[in-house]
This record gives structure tokens, C-alpha cells and sequence, in this order.
């Protein structure tokens, strides 16, 4: 396939402008073409290629360098070396209302964007109705831009991308901005968008998009690249790197002298440590819980959906007995037969109680992801017999 995206040894530095000083010795390197000494940079020495057809995604904490990486390869600023050849079309979705004119209405916008994407004047009409159906904003389509919420913004804005229909797509958290509904519409049409033979630069916080949506990624820290590969294995990277921090800053703050966990995986049918799995599996919870006393700890167990409870259970609600490992570590092991979760981040919570299993005393987050073919929408399938 054609290469799409070729970028090759591409940093951005901008020059320090706190003080007056600084703002003068960085004017004069840019009027006499001189290397900024002064500066911060936020890419180092960044590769990527991207043929067309492909979907690739660019993950990344907020400061990572994610967007300047974009807007380079969109063109709305220059790198401070290196190059970048986009072949194509670009549909660029960076900033909300980038390209709109604010005094402007939705539809005198939308004439103008179908103008400059060169959709021929007989054929303006017919597409501007297209796309504001797509966006579906009511009689605000005939309102000043200027008087429109962000998600509005972001709905008008993606309705022209889906006329436009351009060589490549390029989107920086354009999905996060929207209602649920109007996520669900366009990742419909990205799915549809790909299948033809489009292709697709994103960049998401939402790690399901990205999993969902694209087939290879990078995962960007401090302005390089820390990995590169299938969406799959560098999300999982990403979340893992992560949650070891997040566990770090935990078991420096919860008291250590109190009843809490000490360890806690998820893991596959094989004992194989996981952060994901399909419908139907089986999965395996391994909980190793510290006493201060010597006496067995309970352990409650919580299955949640951006923090709504799905299912909970109580040690003391079954004939359990953990491993005593020593005087002071007691493990659980708990096994979760035919998941039933349909497709959606979830978190496993373990607490850790007291032996009288009254008080909840610490709390420890695994992430798992599930993934399924199935057509069906919740939270958790349920066996129905239609007659």
C-alpha cells in the first residue's frame, strides 16, 4: 500500500518567552534563522509512517507531545527539524471551531467549508443537507456559531469530515467532546469510513477507541516514543505503566500497619497475568491481604463501571479458607467462571476488611478490559430463550 504519512526525525522546540530578555534573544534567532538556544522541547527525533488504509492511533498522558505531533503533520505548524510528506487529502479535526467563523451561522459555516473542500456549487445544496442532518444541532444550524455549546461545535465540525470524505482523517479527542449518542454515530461512520478504504490518524485518552477504531499505535512519554506496535499490545503497555505508578503512589500514603492488600492480579484460565479478556472466559483473582494481628483478614470483591457497581461479594458469604503464606500474609484466590460482562472498561476492586468483615480498610484497582463479537448492549449478557 502507499504510504499516506512519512514522517521521519521530527522535533518541536519553542522558545522561552518569560521574560523580556528571553522574548528579544528569541525573536532575533527567528529573524536571523539561528537555533534557539533558549527553548523547551516537546518532540525529540519522532518516526512514523502511516500507509493508507491503516488506522493508527497516538496515546499519551496530556503534555506528551500528542498534539503538536498532529499539528505538524497537519500543517498548521512547522517542526524545528525533520520532515513530514502527507500525501492526500487531509480532514484535520484539532481544535473545537478551527476553521469556523464565529459571527458566521452553522449553515453559512457549512457552505463555506463545503467551498473550500471543493464540492462543486451544484452539488453545495444537496451535501450542505447531508451534513446538517448528520449534525443534527435543530434551529441552531441558523444561529451565529459563536452561540454554540462546544459539543455542538464538534457535532457541525465532524458533519463536514463525513461529506468531505477526505484521503486521511485526522482527529485529536473529537469523540470525547460529544454526547454518548453522537459518539456512537461517528465511531459508526469511522468504522465505515476505514472499511472503504480510508485511513485514520487519532489520538484518545479512551483507550477502548483506540483498541476499537485503530490496528497499530504509539504511545508517546515526554516527547518520545516509548512504543510502537499493535494498538493492543502498546494500550496494555500504556495501562500497565501506569498502574504500577498509581500502585507506587498508593503504597506510599495507605498505612502499612493496618490491615491492607499487598498484592492483587487478575489472571487467565492459564494463570497468565491479564488486563483483558472475551466474553465467556475465565478469570482468576489472586489476592494477597497483610495482617497486623495474625488473625485471617476478610477480602470483599467489587465488579464496576465507571464506579457503578455491577457485582459485589463478601469472603464471609463463602466456605472460604485463604493460604496463610506467613503469620502476617493471608491469600485469596477466587475464580470467576463464564464472564458474562459484555465489551466495556471495567474495574475489579479488592478491600480489605477486618476478620469480622465490618470495615473496609484499603482498596486496590485492577482494570480489565472485555471484548466480545457480540451484538447485544449493557453491562452483562443475560441467557434469554425466544419462543
Amino acid at each position: 500500500m502507499p504510504t499516506i504519512i512519512s514522517a521521519k526525525n521530527i522535533s518541536k522546540a519553542y522558545p522561552k518567552i518569560n521574560t523580556a530578555g528571553n522574548r528579544f534573544k528569541s525573536l532575533v534567532s527567528l529573524l536571523f534563522n539561528r537555533k534557539l538556544h533558549n527553548s523547551t522541547t516537546v518532540l525529540h527525533n519522532i518516526d512514523l509512517e502511516v500507509n493508507a488504509g491503516e488506522s493508527f492511533a497516538i496515546i499519551g498522558k496530556n503534555g506528551a507531545g500528542k498534539s503538536t505531533l498532529l499539528k505538524i503533520i497537519s500543517g498548521v505548524i512547522n517542526a524545528t527539524t525533520g520532515s513530514v510528506k502527507v500525501t492526500g487529502s487531509i480532514g484535520a479535526l484539532l481544535e473545537l471551531g478551527s476553521g469556523f467563523h464565529p459571527e458566521y451561522t452553522g449553515r453559512e459555516n457549512l457552505v463555506m467549508s463545503a467551498t473550500i473542500a471543493g464540492i462543486e456549487s451544484q452539488f453545495i445544496d444537496k451535501e450542505i443537507e447531508r451534513m446538517i442532518e448528520f449534525a443534527d444541532i435543530g434551529k441552531y444550524i441558523d444561529q451565529p456559531i459563536k452561540t454554540y455549546s462546544s459539543g455542538m461545535v464538534v457535532r457541525l465540525g465532524f458533519s463536514v469530515v463525513t461529506v468531505t470524505k477526505p484521503d486521511l482523517l485526522i482527529t485529536d479527542e473529537v469523540l470525547a467532546v460529544g454526547d454518548v449518542d453522537f459518539q456512537r454515530k461517528c465511531i459508526a461512520w469511522i468504522d465505515d469510513y476505514l472499511k472503504n478504504g480510508g485511513t485514520l490518524l487519532l489520538v484518545s485518552h479512551s483507550l477502548y477507541n483506540v483498541q476499537k477504531l485503530c490496528k497499530k499505535a504509539i504511545w508517546i512519554e515526554n516527547g518520545c516514543v516509548k512504543k510502537a506496535g499493535d494498538s493492543v499490545s502498546v494500550s496494555e503497555a500504556y495501562t500497565r505503566y501506569y498502574n504500577d505508578m498509581s500502585k507506587t503512589d498508593l503504597d506510599q500514603t495507605k498505612d502499612m500497619s493496618n490491615y491492607h492488600i499487598q498484592d492483587a492480579k487478575l489472571l487467565n484460565a492459564n494463570g497468565v497475568e491479564i488486563t483483558q479478556l472475551k466474553t465467556h472466559d475465565e478469570l482468576k483473582i489472586k489476592v494477597t491481604v497483610f495482617s497486623p494481628d495474625k488473625r485471617v483478614p476478610g477480602l470483599s470483591l467489587g465488579v464496576l463501571k465507571s464506579d457503578f457497581p455491577i457485582y459485589g461479594t463478601i469472603s464471609d458469604l463463602h466456605e472460604t479458607a485463604p493460604i496463610k503464606l506467613s503469620d502476617h500474609l493471608f491469600e485469596y484466590n477466587i475464580t470467576m467462571q463464564d464472564i458474562k460482562l459484555l465489551p466495556a472498561d471495567f474495574t475489579i476492586k479488592a478491600f480489605a476488611m477486618d476478620p469480622e468483615c465490618l470495615r473496609l480498610i484499603d482498596t486496590f484497582d485492577m482494570p480489565l478490559r472485555v471484548q466480545s463479537e457480540t451484538k447485544e448492549s449493557g453491562l452483562v449478557q443475560i441467557q434469554t430463550d425466544w419462543h
